[in-house]
């Protein structure tokens, strides 16, 4: 598939992009996200200034990116330890025969 033309509108700006035709969804679900939170950011907290509701919300997103991060190093490690015991089981069992 090929790239398309398409426009994104983030904090009341237009961002004209080339994308691929199988990431345009993602990336149009991401413009909604961002614009909802800073939409929310509006709302419950005093913050009018375009820069500041975007850097809030590159905070809030950088730190939900990382807490995932975080949780995929700890789950991997996790199936990486259940492997090696149920591995370590295996071993002996077969070993007894």
């Amino acid at each position: 598939m090929g790239e398309i033309s398409i426009k994104i509108n983030i904090a009341d700006r237009v961002y004209p992009l080339k994308v691929n035709m199988e990431e345009e969804e993602i990336i149009r679900r991401a413009a909604k996200l961002i614009n909802d939170r800073i939409k929310e950011y509006q709302e419950n907290y005093a913050v009018r200034d375009k820069q500041d509701l975007l850097s809030m919300c590159v905070l809030h997103y950088a730190t939900s990116s990382l807490k995932a991060d975080k949780k995929v190093t700890t789950d991997d490690t996790e199936v990486a330890e259940k492997v090696y015991q149920l591995d370590h089981l295996l071993n002996d069992f077969f070993s007894k025969q």
